[in-house]
């Protein structure tokens, strides 16, 4: 008998099986890059139970949050790459490997939560999942919406454009982002996300901007002193799943994200109008220090939309793209 052939055929065969189309593990894995208790858990959990539900028991949905399977702009490369299930992340991330979703960051397009339901579930919504299928290999299957991001920092109220001034901000590798803080005279600092909490508590960067929910869920109250109410971006957080990995799944199993990720999404805007007042009465009593931006914001707005709305129209798909968002807004 030939004692190699006997032991390796089981071990290839187990191979092929493990491989081959549609025989798939019954545990999936979920990437977060936040800490649980924020929006991007809630919606993982949500979906978790929702799907877990549909498919009978037959499939389970693990959640890593804090970015323990690796930085956000990572999860998406891996999830293209078929060894990661699913990852839920900060739009602005997504958007240097599908740049068309770049329309959902420029500066002031988003102006309520419901202007963001009415992006992301509309027909640009859709359109938009079906350029990061083609673009980056991962599928969009719901969305948290987490509200504006504010500025905080450590060293004294922002109101004006001017208060910025010798200030180091930390904001995701993302050009408008960084463009638009350029706009607003001063140069941030790019950094990985995971990074970012030491970078605060050590003094690396003096301030960095996220929504209510984040600077709560991450305990920046612990690092930081002043919140500034600026409604430049408006952060969404989309779940995606590996377009390979949705196409190894059965029908039934497809069906199944599918439906748990768009009843996801309800919940997590339904989440956001309950809880975001609240948080920031917490961040408050816990001694930040809350402002809003001078004369309405008009000189954020202005100089943001004037120098950054034209640079990026090539990278988003042409002006119409962006005049097609504002005209379903109605703007």
């Amino acid at each position: 008998m030939n004692i190699k052939k006997t032991v390796l055929l089981p071990l290839i065969t187990a191979g092929l099986l493990a491989a081959a189309p549609g025989v798939m593990a019954a545990k999936f894995k979920m990437a977060l890059g936040d800490a649980a208790g924020g929006t991007q858990w809630e919606l993982g959990q949500t979906f978790k139970t929702l799907f877990e539900k549909k498919a009978a028991g037959k499939h389970t949905v693990d959640l890593f949050p804090n970015g323990q399977l690796g930085d956000e702009q990572n999860t998406v490369n891996n999830a293209a790459l078929g060894t990661l299930d699913f990852s839920v992340l900060a739009i602005n991330n997504v958007t240097p490997f599908s740049p068309t979703v770049g329309v959902l960051t420029l500066p002031y397009v988003i102006q309520s939560a419901e202007d963001a339901k009415k992006l992301t579930q509309g027909p640009l919504g859709k359109e938009l999942t079906e350029n990061t299928i083609r673009d980056a290999g991962v599928r969009i299957v719901g969305w948290a919406y987490s509200g504006f991001r504010v500025l905080t920092n450590s060293k004294k109220p922002v109101t004006t454009v001017a208060d910025l001034k010798g200030m180091v901000i930390r904001v995701p590798k993302n050009e408008i982002m960084i463009a638009t803080y350029q706009a607003w005279g001063i140069n941030p600092t790019p950094m990985a996300w995971s990074e970012t909490f030491t970078a605060l508590q050590q003094g690396v960067v003096d301030g960095q901007d996220n929504p209510y929910i984040t600077v709560s869920a991450m305990k920046f109250n612990e690092v930081q002193k002043y919140i500034t109410n600026v409604r430049y971006l408006f952060s969404l957080e989309p779940l995606i799943v590996s377009e390979s990995v949705f196409q190894d799944q059965k029908p039934e199993v497809q069906k199944a994200i599918l439906e748990a990720g768009m009843e996801a999404t309800e919940h997590s805007y339904k989440y956001l109008l309950e809880t975001e007042d609240k948080i920031k009465k917490d961040l408050a009593a816990k001694g930040m220090q809350i402002s809003d931006a001078a004369d309405g914001e008009k000189e954020f707005i202005e100089k943001a939309t004037k120098a950054v709305w034209p640079k990026f129209y090539e990278s988003i798909g042409g002006k119409a793209k962006l005049d097609q968002a504002l005209k379903s807004l109605g703007r």
